[in-house]
């Protein structure tokens, strides 16, 4: 078994929901109940995969890719299947293997309308494979194949599926993330010319740009096109109105995974392809980055506080959460690296859950504003008891995985890299922790609407309202028992993450002295990344030393 999956383990467990979606389209489309066990089948088996690719994980070696394939692909362009997993990887692939399950479970009694089973799992199977796929993709065309293999079933999703302005949300969640993807192959493509490489293989076009082949000013332009692909997928301010719109037209299940896992294809993209291939590019947006990264979070705060619905409320914090990601991504520090790498999986736990629970109320009360909500503890107390508990997660109580996913983000900005201006992301790290205060607000406020009180008139008495059921119980279950486990246990994840991310940063970034001298800095290759023009010994201070 462990040979296997040395050779095929990762290719295995990516296409594997392919396999489901083909049995699937053999079977009639009456036949929902083999429908709903060929998915579950297919998802569980993949989550079994994941569990082997963790047993035989070398945790020692987390810096280094494992279960590698590499094999010829499109030779007239020179790319490759090139695929593996290290450390930055792997907590994300495990969160996609998890939710997907849990999502097909979650559904297993009430598909949203039209009632189509079929349809609706095999576009699950088929996003499975496109999230996995982004996560173990080497080679930045099969990187942008999988990145784009999301989009269509999403599209449909939202389309058929969705709320009222459902064709209006598919629509601008199609052409937002569209626009971005294309902006992000041209410089895909410019970065391939450029260099001169004859492979797209991100170790190759970071030893090709670290040689030389790229000019500082076409750095930064490439850099601004993968930043806005990238970004407008997160998505960052002020590129993230679809997502208030696709949240909440969305069927629970696709909110869900838009949630836990989609948002984070974005967040991938800067610190697997971004930061490593153009650290020098990377300094010189640092400070925009972290500027877009903390209006989010105080827009998304405010926003949250403006809603009237409880599930674009719920994405509005989205926005929110994932500025403190940024806002680690942007320090260009291995510690703020790790800090948005536990945000991603702490994020996709935490909203995971809540998109879940707000599926349920919905179910039952047949409407999510928040004006009409109330007493969900009196009626449902243990699905109430459930609310509170996500909801102190995602404010960041300590204890819990959410304080882990803000904290060491906002302590990072202290202390950014070297050629990225401290005093700027000090300024940052201070209005990311009003941030927090104000998260407080809207959740606790939202919590109190929802949660206490006596119910409403209208529906005090209505038979329909239930306490969690058996299913809900089954699908909820593991994603709570991780948000604690992780909140008690942070290294969980960040001794996975942490060899990976420091060898994924350029070595300008990774000098921890004080003071060196202008011809130590040209050894190092980083004289664009300081200002410098090289050739002296006087010494040059840089930014962590400030």
């Amino acid at each position: 078994m462990e040979n296997l999956l040395n050779g095929w383990g990762t290719t295995l467990a990516t296409f594997s929901p392919l396999v489901g979606v083909a049995i699937m389209m053999l079977i009639p489309g009456e036949r929902e109940h083999q429908h709903k066990m060929v998915a579950l089948v297919t998802s569980l088996w993949v989550a079994f995969l994941g569990v082997l690719l963790l047993i035989w994980f070398d945790m020692g070696q987390t810096a280094q890719l494992q279960f590698v394939v590499d094999k010829p692909w499109i030779d007239v362009i020179s790319s490759r299947y090139l695929v593996g997993i290290d450390g930055m990887s792997l907590p994300l692939i495990l969160l996609t293997m998890l939710i997907v399950p849990l999502c097909i479970v979650y559904s297993w009694d009430h598909f949203p309308d039209p009632v189509n089973p079929k349809a609706f799992l095999i576009l699950i199977l088929i996003l499975e494979t496109g999230m996995i796929g982004t996560f173990v993709a080497q080679d930045l065309v099969l990187f942008f194949v999988f990145f784009e293999v999301v989009l269509l079933p999403m599209f449909f999703m939202i389309a058929v599926w969705g709320g009222e302005d459902r064709r209006y949300a598919s629509l601008k969640f199609f052409l937002f993330t569209l626009f971005g993807s294309a902006l992000m192959l041209v410089s895909f493509l410019a970065l391939f010319f450029l260099t001169g490489a004859d492979t797209f293989s991100f170790a190759g076009l970071s030893d090709a740009v670290a040689a030389g082949g790229v000019s500082h000013t076409a750095q930064l332009w490439i850099f601004g096109g993968m930043f806005l692909g990238f970004a407008i997928k997160v998505p960052m301010f002020p590129f993230h109105t679809w997502l208030p719109d696709a949240h909440t037209q969305a069927p629970t299940v696709g909110s869900v995974i838009l949630a836990a896992v989609l948002l984070k294809l974005g967040t991938y993209g800067f610190v697997r392809i971004a930061i490593p291939i153009l650290p020098e590019a990377a300094v010189a947006w640092a400070p925009w980055i972290g500027l877009l990264a903390v209006i989010g979070i105080i827009y998304g705060a405010l926003g949250c506080l403006a809603q009237t619905d409880m599930k674009r409320l719920i994405a509005f914090s989205s926005v929110a959460h994932m500025g403190f990601v940024m806002l680690g991504i942007a320090t260009l520090t291995d510690f703020g690296i790790n800090a948005a790498i536990m945000g991603m999986v702490a994020h996709g736990l935490i909203t995971g859950m809540l998109f879940f629970i707000a599926g349920s109320v919905k179910e039952r009360f047949h409407t999510l504003e928040i004006d009409r909500l109330g007493g969900l503890l009196v009626q449902a107390p243990r699905m109430g008891w459930i609310f509170g508990f996500c909801v102190m997660a995602s404010l960041g109580l300590p204890g819990l995985a959410g304080f882990w996913g803000e904290f060491p983000a906002i302590l990072s900005a202290y202390q950014p890299a070297n050629g990225v201006p401290v005093e700027i992301f000090r300024v940052y790290m201070v209005v990311a922790a009003l941030g927090t205060v104000l998260a407080a607000g809207y959740l606790l406020w939202l919590l109190q609407r929802v949660a206490f009180g006596n119910p409403p008139e209208e529906f005090a008495e209505d038979p329909n309202i239930t306490d969690t059921t058996k299913h809900e119980w089954i699908a909820w279950a593991p994603l709570l028992a991780l948000i604690v486990a992780i909140g008690i246990y942070p290294n969980l994840v960040f001794r996975v993450t942490d060899g990976a991310v420091d060898a994924s940063l350029n070595e300008c970034l990774r000098v921890d002295e004080q003071v060196l001298t202008a011809d130590e800095v040209a050894a190092l290759g980083c004289s664009d990344v300081y200002g410098l023009g090289g050739g002296s010994d006087a010494p040059v201070e840089h930014a962590v030393g400030n």
